[in-house]
């Protein structure tokens, strides 16, 4: 290629540089952001190996150390049933969709879907309500696949797939797969007709206490419900309950932004998940119909301590982020281009500044690149379960930060996307957009094939 070529190629690219980031973000030759690379400020690994996702932030004191390996064991262990030698770790169930954290989150990465039909829904589970959106009498806001010997788990679950063909303006052809779920042998009676469900897949957990520690204000001020600027993205803050203050506040976690904080995210999946008691959740999962769970032997009131569940808290809140890769690679450059110009960036927020306040000193005044705004957006009809969630509606969703996306296959062997696992690679999760995003994704399919694959490269970097 002639020096000519070369010249144009980089003012074509420090022009939508230009464009789509400020300039003092970059590099003196334009290529690139200043310190790119670091993902999660300071709690970036640039461990690319399996064990990507499961690093301590730097500086932590002795017993900060102390409390992330406690915290750790604690998130990986299995629980057994209650009573038990091991009484720190028993009490599982009676009825549960996993015996550990780690189970959902391997590695601390993401769960698969079932494959084919009758496979165990390991790591994907299955949220209930009521045709008016409150939890069914029967078996409560979650389906418990699972139990404990001796006792029937509350349902059986299958997944089966539909291959949908389409074709992309270039006339390349392409094959998504639609689930859909069947249920059987309810073990308490029928469930009520039109009872409302909602597939979810245990989700990466790198630099989750960074997104904890990003301002209220700074993820409000992306907020624009009735899309006063026009274009057509309406980012949308839920509010839930915070159930130790007992008021109503911002949710940030979860895949419908249900959650406040760490400590009640954490301790909303010990209790639904595994079955365990806490100070936040003191009351068992089970419902008034499911008698014949009532005798079960509890592991203690709560049955997780404080201690304990603050440690495991303190894990996830240090958890660190890889860094990215191939950052100055001039193809990826070139899909970060085009992630910007198609307008993947106006939801997928590249960068935000952790506030000053935070508990944890670390996850302070961090910049961070998590490539989310925290908000809910809707995702259109396909996506859509239909169940509402606080103030989420069934079509409702939050925008997944992207950071670690491309480290999925290395730390969990595969590459499955989206809230119920359906897309097979970044690809398909990017062809099942649709709502707020249905522009972008027509401008994604109306790339090139060398377009599409430079914006592949770039977000296999994050």
């Amino acid at each position: 290629m002639s020096r000519s070529i070369h010249f144009y190629l980089f003012l074509v690219v420090l022009l939508f540089l230009s464009a789509c980031q400020p300039k003092d973000s970059l590099n003196p030759v334009g290529q690139y952001e200043v310190n790119e690379e670091f993902s999660g400020g300071s709690l970036t690994t640039f461990d690319f190996g399996e064990n990507a996702f499961g690093h301590s932030a730097p500086d932590l004191n002795f017993e900060q150390e102390n409390a992330f390996v406690v915290g750790n064991s604690f998130f990986r262990s299995n629980w057994t049933t209650a009573p038990a030698s091991a009484s720190a770790r028993d009490g599982l169930g009676p009825i549960f969709n996993s015996s550990s954290c780690g189970a959902c989150h391997p590695k601390d990465g993401r769960s698969a879907p079932p494959s084919s039909f009758g496979e165990p829904l390991n790591g994907l589970l299955i949220r209930l309500s009521g045709a008016n959106g409150k939890p069914d009498p029967i078996y409560g806001g979650q389906l418990q696949d699972k139990a404990i010997l001796g006792k029937k788990p509350e349902a059986k679950v299958g997944v089966r797939y539909l291959e949908i063909s389409g074709t992309y303006t270039d006339g390349t052809k392409y094959s998504l797969r639609k689930p859909s779920y069947h249920f059987s042998e309810w073990a308490y009676g029928n469930i009520e007709n039109g009872f409302l469900f909602s597939p979810r897949v245990g989700n990466q957990l790198a630099g989750v206490g960074l997104l904890e520690a990003i301002d209220e204000s700074s993820i409000l001020a992306n907020a624009d419900i009735n899309d006063y600027d026009n274009d057509g993205i309406s980012g949308k803050p839920n509010y839930v309950l915070d159930e130790l203050r007992k008021n109503i506040v911002l949710g940030r976690f979860g895949w419908k932004s249900n959650q406040p904080n760490l400590l009640q995210q954490t301790a909303g999946a010990f209790n639904g998940d595994i079955g365990i008691t806490s100070s936040v959740f003191m009351k068992d999962h089970t419902t008034s119909f499911q008698t014949d769970l009532k005798d079960v032997p509890n592991g203690g009131e709560p049955e997780i301590s404080d201690k304990n569940l603050n440690d495991v808290v303190f894990y996830l809140q240090t958890l660190s982020v890889p860094a990215r890769r191939e950052f100055r690679n001039l193809n990826v450059l070139k899909g970060k281009l085009l992630f910007c110009k198609i307008q993947c960036a106006s939801c997928h927020i590249p960068s935000f500044k952790t506030g000053s306040f935070h508990d944890i000193e670390t996850l302070r005044n961090q910049t961070i690149r998590p490539y989310t705004d925290l908000l809910l957006h809707d995702m259109g009809e396909e996506l859509a379960d239909n169940r509402p969630d606080f103030e989420a509606d069934g079509k409702e969703w939050r925008t997944t930060p992207l950071w670690g996306v491309g480290m999925i296959k290395t730390v969990n062997g595969h590459t499955f996307l989206l809230h119920d696992g359906r897309a097979r690679n970044i690809e398909e999760a990017i062809l099942w957009h649709g709502g707020e995003a249905e522009r972008s994704k027509q401008s994604f399919m109306d790339l090139s094939k060398v377009d599409r694959d430079n914006l592949f490269k770039f977000l296999e970097s994050l």
